[in-house]
């Protein structure tokens, strides 16, 4: 009977660890929320999304105000176009902005927020028309790369013999 009790107990445990590993996956996933609040939609387009994707946080100073419904190409802009719930409590003004982050050097990119000062507050369904791309870690490292060659190419030394006159004064002093 004893047996039969620790069994039980232990089976107990072993289900509550299960369901607490899925619960902290999808909290860490961001797949689900669990505080099912009111939201109003907004959307906002970017010439480059980066790796953002579906799921992902859209912060303001730092706090989680929403989430980030779709992600789909315009076809008459040929931009990114993004879809985000906001929660209903957070307003933000027609002229705020947002921008394409990335938490930390290399983690998961986010949309972050960042309120105007109009008077009129985004309502279901604006667009936030001053938006700023996602930094893309490879046209940096290209871009300083081909500046680097640049500046090598426009500071060469002359080759070794090379006259440093110009070509007409050497055919001049030769008269």
């Amino acid at each position: 009977m004893a047996k039969k009790s620790t069994e039980t107990l232990v089976g107990v445990f072993v289900l509550l660890g299960i369901l607490a590993l899925a619960f902290l996956a999808l909290k860490a996933a961001n797949l689900t929320s669990f505080n099912p609040a009111k939201t109003y939609t907004v959307r906002a387009r970017f010439d480059n999304i980066g790796g953002l994707k579906k799921n992902a946080p859209v912060r303001s100073a730092g706090v989680s105000v929403g989430s980030v419904t779709s992600i789909t190409l315009d076809k008459t802009t040929y931009q990114g176009l993004v879809v985000m719930k906001i929660n209903e409590g957070v307003q933000f003004p027609v002229d705020s902005s947002a921008k394409i982050l990335t938490a930390g050097l290399l983690g998961d990119q986010y949309i972050g927020i960042e309120p105007g000062s109009d008077d009129k507050n985004l309502k279901n369904g604006d667009l936030i028309k001053q938006t700023q791309s996602a930094v893309v870690l490879e046209n940096l490292i290209g871009q300083l790369i081909f500046n680097k060659a640049a500046d090598a190419g426009s500071t060469a030394a002359p080759a070794p013999g090379a006259s440093l006159a110009p070509a007409g004064a050497a055919s001049e002093a030769k008269k």
